[in-house]
């Protein structure tokens, strides 16, 4: 499912716009883009949480080449699902 299916999706479940729900979507994830720059956790009960993560620097081979280099540390985001969620797509 992409972007445009989601909004789709949305707007159907809650009986609103497109153009709303795309509003409201624009608005999670920028909302909770900006909490996760800050180092918070956003936790959706039922759903799941959101949080970064510290990768640490580490030794890589080029494929291509074979060569070893060295990737740099950096932070990524995890996604953890809830109890409920993971209990549905069972």
């Amino acid at each position: 499912m992409n972007k445009a299916e989601l909004i789709e999706a949305i707007a159907a479940e809650a009986k609103l716009t497109k153009a709303d729900a795309k509003k409201a979507l624009d608005a999670f994830i920028g909302t909770t883009t900006k909490a996760l720059k800050k180092g918070d956790r956003v936790a959706l009960v039922g759903f799941g949480s959101f949080a970064i993560a510290k990768r640490a620097a580490r030794k890589g081979r080029n494929p291509q080449t074979g060569k070893e280099i060295k990737i740099q540390a950096k932070k990524v985001v995890k996604f953890k699902p809830g109890s409920d969620l993971a209990k549905k797509i069972k």
